[in-house]
């Protein structure tokens, strides 16, 4: 069974940092596809970063590609998501996604696996 548990996440002023963290087991983690997507009340689930299986495949979505950075550690079944300069509208719960290799690289429903989250909060 394939498990994700993310962490990292707050509530932090404008302007500061945060970052996430994933840890996956039940997968052969090296062949698995990972991304982080996030959800803001009353809207749709959005992809925000994604780590293919191949070192150089890495995408952060245009919203948020000056700020935010996605790394991935195959040795500690790992990715970690830096958020840099955090605005009010970074604020959503922040969900890590796994699947295997294949897909529109944000497409929701072709990830099988979920973690349950964690909240980001930014205020003014």
């Amino acid at each position: 069974k394939v498990q994700l548990v993310e962490s990292g996440g707050g509530s932090v002023q404008t302007g500061r940092s945060l970052t996430l963290s994933c840890v996956a087991s039940g997968t052969t983690f090296s062949e698995t596809e990972m991304a982080w997507f996030r959800q803001a009340p009353d809207k749709e689930r959005e992809g925000v970063a994604f780590a293919g299986i191949r070192s150089e495949v890495r995408n952060v979505d245009a919203s948020v590609k000056a700020r935010f950075r996605i790394f991935r550690d195959d040795f500690k079944n790992t990715i970690s998501l830096y958020m840099t300069n955090l605005e009010p509208e970074d604020t959503a719960m922040y969900y890590c996604a796994a699947r295997p290799p294949g897909g529109s690289l944000y497409r929701v429903c072709t990830y099988p696996w979920w973690g349950r989250g964690t909240q980001v909060t930014v205020f003014t």
